[in-house]
């Protein structure tokens, strides 16, 4: 394939993310996109969430705290590292996500951090019930901008196979 040429699934559409065979065990992705947070990603976040939780809306109750300022909403951390990996890994080739697990946050995201993401294919292995499909574990690492990890969390996706003549 050169460079011109996109990658298409069975029904034509350009897809970017990885196919099942592509996503071997050990497989390393470093994300091209990162993310500055601003305030009202957290304050939009969390307003939509229904999570009224002081130490992210409260700026007061916040200074007061060991962090003194506010943090951002954990939740909208992991959507957001979910949400830099897709491009690379899953866009137009994941079939449903099936789980997250061992979702950690090792230090605190605050307005103005800038998060980059690295996912690692952990396990991949085809579906017993799919037989177009396969079924891949992916570490997700998120640090910030001085590499500290922010987050890690292991996704579970089912993944198409790759179309026929598929190189």
């Amino acid at each position: 394939m050169n460079a011109l040429q996109q990658r298409r699934d069975r029904d034509g559409r350009v897809v970017s993310g990885l196919w099942f065979e592509d996503l071997t065990e050990g497989l390393v992705v470093e994300h091209a996109i990162r993310r500055t947070v601003t305030e009202a990603d957290n304050v939009l976040f969390t307003t939509m969430s229904m999570n009224p939780a002081a130490p992210h809306l409260d700026a007061e109750y916040a200074a007061a705290s060991e962090f003194g300022r506010p943090l951002v909403n954990s939740m909208f951390t992991a959507a957001l590292v979910v949400g830099l990996s897709v491009p690379e890994l899953t866009l137009g080739t994941i079939i449903a996500q099936l789980g997250l697990d061992a979702v950690v946050f090792p230090a605190p995201v605050f307005t103005g951090d800038t998060i980059r993401v690295e996912s690692e294919v952990v396990q991949a292995r085809p579906s017993k019930s799919r037989p177009a499909a396969g079924i891949v574990v992916f570490e997700h690492r998120a640090h910030n901008q001085r590499d500290e990890l922010v987050c890690r969390m292991r996704r579970t996706g089912l993944m198409h196979r790759a179309p026929e003549g598929h190189a």
